[in-house]
């Protein structure tokens, strides 16, 4: 059997080159048309002025060269797992490919499924304009569209840099670039910044894009709510000056066609909670999935890297990919050798996303920035008042029991979106501390049955 790699993103990239330079056959399943993932997504060759647009394309397009190139690598693009199970050492995967149903079996398997942005529901933003960072960024660099002309950027965190660069970048009126929390923050990890110099290299490299068109960076500030016209679509925000609590100072309104908002990213479990693989509570109240030193799960046979196993970027995603797939090609019987200096490369790079979490945390505040009228849930329409109602007049005493009650986190996204944040919202409301809520309840957030969605049609024509 093939070594089977899910995702196509740096981790899955590097895990599937190096499991087939040891020897192995290996087949990457992978949601997008194109590998790369979010981070190296990017238009055909023939698309001139996208390198503009990233900051390292050139590395990322040879990685995907390398893996296109290899004779030992099968790669379905365009492809959804909908349902995953192991029973005796094998792994069954259903897979969508190609408008069709099909099998694949496995007995060593690495999941890279990467992770998607966090949002915060705050008050209009269900509004057509208003979008993730990551949103803004697929359809720039995927598709070669600007989703605005007047930009905000707002959240927390480094993704903010290089989206509102490419924004900029391809013509676009950067007006604000609002970031959470305070820069000063980083002297808590000053150690760790001054051993990655690299990552000090890109942040001037996007200082430098900001320079040159006019944008100034701007912090402890972020959007708090979205205004629509009559047509319903952005047309203004609301921009608050936030305590380090992310409570509300002074509010000033500034008139944009685009609301790029992100609060750094949730890591994508899905496929690792339906094959009941150990998960843990992050730092940040995220969840991951759990490793040992050579990226192998809590089942023997199938191992994790990049953003599922703890929020990094793309250099952390990488060195775990390298292990993971050596790891894999030794557990699949190939002669291979996982060296002290890969060991040090990914411990380096997680000293770092530990120093990210410290620097860009998001505090409680921003429950305070709700109406009851605002949407918790956009997939069923679920308005804050509701889920409220759930607790204090239906008995709710748990995220599982709101939702069952009020239907939030039941649609189409099956609380992909707004699933952490009724975690949050029920215990809060329950008086509940976010450090208090149990690790189960914050870890059945991201577990679900049908990891995507699927049709009768092709359940019924299938394998």
């Amino acid at each position: 059997m093939k070594i089977v790699v899910v995702g196509g993103g740096p981790a899955g990239l590097s895990a599937a080159l190096n499991a087939a330079l040891s020897g192995a056959s290996v087949l990457i399943i992978d949601s997008n048309a194109n590998l790369g993932g979010q981070y190296w997504r990017h238009l055909p060759a023939s698309w001139s002025g996208q390198s503009e647009l990233h900051l390292d394309l050139d590395s990322g397009l040879l990685l995907i060269s390398s893996v296109i190139s290899h004779p030992k690598i099968e790669i379905w693009n365009d492809a959804q797992i909908w349902n995953a199970t192991h029973e005796n050492g094998v792994t069954t995967l259903r897979v969508i490919t190609s408008g069709v149903e099909k099998t694949v079996l496995s007995k060593t398997l690495i999941l890279a499924t990467g992770a998607y942005d966090r949002s915060l529901p705050f008050p209009g933003w269900d509004i057509p304009g208003v979008m993730t960072p990551g949103g803004a960024q697929s359809l720039l660099k995927g598709q070669g569209i600007a989703a605005g002309k007047k930009v905000v950027v707002a959240g927390t965190g480094p993704f903010l840099l290089p989206v509102a660069a490419g924004l900029a970048q391809f013509g676009c009126d950067v007006i604000e670039l609002l970031e959470a929390n305070s820069p000063l923050r980083w002297f808590k990890s000053l150690p760790t910044l001054i051993s990655n110099l690299s990552k000090i290299g890109e942040a001037s490299h996007y200082l430098s894009k900001f320079k040159k068109f006019g944008v100034k960076p701007k912090f402890k500030q972020t959007v708090v709510a979205a205004h629509a016209d009559t047509n319903g679509v952005l047309v203004a925000v609301s921009i608050a000056n936030i305590d380090s609590n992310f409570n509300i100072k002074k509010i000033r309104k500034v008139n944009c066609d685009l609301a790029a908002i992100g609060w750094g990213f949730t890591a994508d479990t899905s496929l690792a909670g339906a094959l009941s693989l150990k998960q843990i509570v992050t730092k940040d109240e995220g969840v991951a999935v759990w490793v040992d030193e050579n990226q192998q799960s809590s089942i023997k046979g199938i191992f994790a890297a990049g953003e599922i196993t703890g929020i990094g970027g793309s250099e952390l995603s990488i060195a775990e990919g390298v292990i993971a797939g050596l790891a894999a090609a030794e557990f699949a019987g190939f002669k291979t050798k996982i060296s002290n200096d890969h060991k040090k490369v990914r411990n380096r790079k997680r000293k770092f996303a530990s120093a990210l979490i410290n620097s860009y945390p998001v505090k409680s505040g921003w429950q305070n920035w709700l109406s009851e009228e605002t949407i918790i849930c956009r997939c069923e329409e679920v308005k804050y008042s509701k889920l409220k109602f759930a607790v204090t007049e239906l008995g709710a005493t748990d995220s599982r029991t709101a939702k069952l009650l009020s239907r939030c986190g039941m649609g189409m996204c099956q609380g992909r979106i707004c699933g952490r944040s009724v975690v949050d919202l029920v215990a809060n409301e329950i008086g509940i501390s976010p450090s208090d809520i149990s690790d189960k309840e914050r870890i059945s957030v991201g577990n679900r049955p049908i990891i995507t969605p699927i049709s009768i049609e092709l359940l019924a024509n299938g394998e």
